[in-house]
């Protein structure tokens, strides 16, 4: 709990700062839209972990923009959450998202 505290915390501070970053993810930063994907912490650290529904449902959001999904998955605030990036891109394949974008190339990761 308090490391969740921390983050929103973080994230509140970029805000604050300025860090607003038109751009991938619109008028939000990708380290705001970040904060929307704490439901999926676990299965971005482990891909053994199963993928909840409400990390699905917001990966589906996200996912209508593929560089802001792929800029969240390697945003600053889903690696300091321990989120592993290899890991990370595997969740919309492990949601059997139908539209998912396979073979996007996310920084130097591909999304399978």
């Amino acid at each position: 709990m308090n490391y969740l505290l921390c983050v929103v915390g973080f994230v509140v501070l970029l805000a604050i700062a300025g860090a607003d970053g038109a751009g991938e993810c619109g008028r939000n930063s990708p380290d705001m839209e970040a904060m929307k994907l704490i439901p999926c912490a676990e299965a971005a650290s482990d891909e053994n972990a199963s993928v909840s529904r409400s990390c699905c449902l917001q990966i589906k959001k996200l996912g209508q923009n593929t560089k802001c999904l792929c800029a969240v998955m390697l945003s600053n605030t889903a690696k300091s959450s321990g989120a592993n990036p290899v890991v990370a891109i595997t969740i919309p394949k492990r949601c059997n998202l139908a539209n998912r974008p396979v073979g996007y190339k996310c920084g130097s990761y591909t999304l399978p």
